[in-house]
């Protein structure tokens, strides 16, 4: 490091430096830094000024009027440099300079001041009583001026052509926007360009997910679609799903807007927007003829689904169209009676997923005509469906072996009676929630072991009539078994867990909370079913 003076002013990087100016010249992990003392005096200041000059192993000059050279780099300024050049000497158009500016520099780029303060660019006798503080500019990427070496030119053009992603090709990003929600690729949208090119893609537009409880989200539909529609006139035929579980905002308009625009829908979710109701269903079905999954969980104004805007069944030959839904849910559409579960049956005679938990309105005449034009469903849910008793498992059990999923948690009117029927006909069976149905007994379980072995999770939590001596069935026959729920089920004791232990090597998952077994058997279960994780409420085992 060395310091040099000069009488004369000195053009550095389009900046007048004054005359009769010290600094200090070293060189720092391959940079040229130009340490100058200089006087702001509108501030009161006194602060030495940093420029960090890169030198990429080149000789670089600045020319003055003086005699005096300073060996650096094209380096530009921060709010603290002297008084800028005029625009025929300034640096070209096209510079682009990128600096950091550090309220705490390097020791090793800051040194004390030797030499007299300036204000305005010229000296000053007095010193400024005000703090002092320190300020460094470094800059990265040098603007090209004509004051600059060719290869120095070079190498700033290559550092600000591109950042890291931006050198990625296109497929690349779009794969990488393709992990982005809706609201995340909208953003993305802004930043540059290229982006926006890229972010409009319609590949990236086969989803629209929504979330948020303020969100207008009938706005933001009819945005979306306008714009996804301008390559093909009011119709958007990338858009496959649409998700807006939770949006409370969500009317009938905004459902009518996906309704028009998109006619490739096939997958549509409103689970939670309370203030749809049977006239959006309407426009969906009929004007999405490719509608396959539809979730309404929630949405207690939902009383049917159908092809006509009356929840009739007075069809004739139900005008020979079908609606192509596959998976139904509706879940807590409490609203729901026979009739509409009729009329639901009679247009979706393809369903194979169908969840109508809490509809507390169905029974079994429901189920019936259900059974009547469904004959394909795989899962099935009337969990919490009260009034569904063994007639219902009786008319459930038509399914025979193409029934694979059944919950019917908490339907107390279903005994040993029911359990038997889908016994003896859904011998494919692999997923049983009998949970709360306290009819049940050791019995119920003896049929379904010896009938349904390929059973792999089972819930009879709290059926308290349910012993060892069922455990004890399902231990000699269901060894595929992985999951079991025998929560609060007080007949149960350690011994028919060992049972269980000891035959079914896959268990993955077992919930004997409220249960009196001891600590033992609990290891027990732990060393033979080493994958097992027991949910369980005795404090001595862990």
């Amino acid at each position: 490091m060395f310091c040099i003076s000069w009488q004369e002013q000195l053009l550095v990087a389009g900046y007048w430096i004054p005359a009769g100016m010290s600094a200090w010249l070293c060189f720092h992990t391959g940079e040229l830094v130009l340490i100058l003392k200089i006087m702001k005096s509108n501030w009161g200041l006194e602060m030495p000024t940093t420029l960090v000059i890169p030198t990429l192993g080149q000789q670089m000059a600045v020319t003055g009027k003086g005699s005096s050279s300073i060996s650096s780099d094209v380096s530009s300024s921060t709010d603290h440099t002297p008084t800028k050049a005029q625009k025929n000497a300034a640096t070209s158009e096209d510079s682009d300079l990128s600096m950091r500016t550090l309220s705490t520099p390097s020791p090793a780029l800051i040194f004390p001041p030797t030499s007299p303060g300036f204000q305005n660019g010229r000296g000053s006798s007095t010193s400024s009583s005000s703090v002092t503080g320190e300020t460094v500019a470094m800059v990265h990427s040098p603007p090209p001026t004509r004051l600059t070496h060719p290869l120095i030119r070079l190498a700033a053009k290559q550092q600000k052509e591109q950042s890291h992603i931006d050198r990625l090709p296109d497929q690349s990003m779009i794969h990488i926007f393709s992990f982005l929600p809706t609201n995340q690729l909208c953003r993305c949208a802004r930043v540059c360009r290229r982006w926006y090119n890229l972010a409009w893609d319609p590949r990236l537009w086969r989803t629209i997910r929504l979330t948020g409880e303020t969100i207008n989200v009938d706005r933001a539909l009819k945005v979306l679609t306008r714009r996804l529609c301008q390559d093909t006139p009011n119709v958007c035929l990338m858009l496959e799903t649409v998700i807006v579980s939770g949006c409370r905002r969500l009317t009938d308009r905004g459902l009518y807007t996906i309704a028009q625009c998109c006619p490739e829908l096939r997958r549509l979710e409103v689970s939670g927007c309370y203030n749809i109701s049977n006239e959006a269903v309407f426009d969906v079905v009929s004007l999405c003829p490719n509608l396959e999954h539809l979730d309404v969980s929630g949405c207690s104004k939902v009383t049917c689904i159908s092809l006509t805007r009356e929840a009739s069944i007075k069809l004739s030959p139900l005008h020979g169209k079908q609606i192509s839904i596959r998976y139904l849910d509706m879940t807590d559409c409490f609203v729901l009676e026979d009739e509409g579960l009729h009329t639901i049956a009679a247009h979706c005679t393809q369903l194979t997923h169908l969840y109508l938990r809490r509809c507390v309105r169905i029974t079994d005449e429901g189920l019936r005509y259900l059974m009547i034009y469904c004959t394909s469903i795989k899962e099935l849910s009337v969990s919490d469906c009260r009034f569904v008793s063994d007639f219902g498992m009786r008319e459930i059990a038509k399914l025979e072996s193409r029934l694979r999923y059944l919950s019917i948690a908490h339907c107390g009117r279903i005994t040993d009676v029911g359990i038997r029927y889908i016994a003896k006909y859904c011998s494919k069976l692999r997923y049983l929630n009998a949970r709360g149905c306290e009819g049940i007994t050791d019995h119920g379980v003896e049929y379904l072991a010896k009938n349904c072995t390929k059973l792999k999770s089972l819930d009879i939590g709290k059926c308290p009539l349910v012993s060892d001596t069922g455990l004890e069935f399902l231990a000699l026959n269901c060894f595929n078994l992985k999951r079991l729920s025998l929560k609060s089920c007080e007949s149960i004791t350690g011994q028919g867990l060992q049972i269980v232990a000891a035959n079914c090597f896959d268990l993955q998952m077992l919930n004997v909370q409220d249960c009196d077994v001891s600590v033992d058997a609990l290891r027990f279960v732990k060393r033979h079913c080493k994958r097992c994780i027991i949910e369980h409420t005795n404090p001595a085992f862990f």
